[in-house]
């Protein structure tokens, strides 16, 4: 069944009353650098999506403690309905570009992750000196790139190294091992990379908020992937929320004095 006939679980605020919304709404609202729609997608199709994805950003804001601006990573991304993607993959950030797609019948529950991979891209610079354009902050971190000296950064950071490493700071984390794990019998190097362990735990972080959406995310708890230890669990993922809070809630309150 196509996505824009199920419904989704959801338990957030109303953000539009009775008004629809539509992907003009949502680029004047966050100001997105572009929306492009693909040549395929129906009016109902692009009209369902567009009431999803406007909930599901509206939702991530209120996650993240943060606003517009962040959502949108200051303008500087765009977005991608039923255009843009890669065959067979669900939904892609592409860095060059700096654009996030989704599939039109196959990406519901994928926006989670793939803002954070646009977030750790967009944020990397500002992390960390001398980086190529297409680094993630993540994998700078890891590679012990210079980094910029900042309150903000550091607690960044101590996100990565909350999902990157043992408490002691000295080990991989068992996210790494499980993720390494993973690889070794698919023969790639994927679910280990840095930046996918990051976006990994951040599905984790939003989906233990208390306002559940699962168009934004899913199946953090309960899918293949997290019976294969793909997503943190226990007192690293308690560890790692408690790390992404206080990040959010930090950047959040900086936002909110630019306004």
């Amino acid at each position: 069944m196509s996505f824009h006939k199920r419904p989704f679980f959801r338990n957030g605020p109303t953000h539009r009353a009775d008004s629809a919304s539509s992907f003009g709404a949502i680029r004047r609202q966050f100001d997105f650098r572009s929306i492009e729609i693909g040549r395929w997608v129906t009016r109902e199709e692009r009209d369902r999506a567009a009431a999803l994805f406007h909930d599901a950003l509206c939702d991530l804001m209120l996650i993240l403690q943060g606003n517009e601006t962040l959502i949108s990573l200051r303008g500087a991304l765009a977005l991608q309905y039923g255009t843009g993607g890669r065959p067979g993959v669900s939904a892609h950030y592409d860095p060059s570009q700096r654009s996030f797609a989704l599939a039109k019948n196959a990406g519901p529950g994928s926006i989670a992750h793939e803002w954070f991979h646009a977030f750790d891209h967009f944020i990397a610079p500002k992390c960390f000196q001398d980086l190529p354009s297409n680094a993630f902050a993540s994998a700078a971190w890891l590679t012990n790139a210079a980094p910029i000296r900042h309150p903000l950064n550091q607690r960044l950071l101590a996100c990565f190294r909350a999902i990157l490493l043992q408490p002691d700071g000295q080990q991989p984390s068992a996210l790494f091992f499980n993720a390494a794990a993973m690889d070794k019998a698919q023969g790639q190097l994927y679910y280990s990379k840095p930046e996918e362990m990051c976006a990994r735990a951040f599905e984790a972080f939003v989906q233990d908020a208390p306002i559940k959406n699962h168009f934004l995310v899913k199946g953090t708890q309960c899918s293949p992937d997290a019976e294969r230890g793909l997503y943190p669990v226990g007192e690293q993922r308690a560890a790692i929320n408690r790390a992404f809070n206080h990040y959010f809630s930090s950047l959040g309150a900086a936002l909110s004095l630019e306004q």
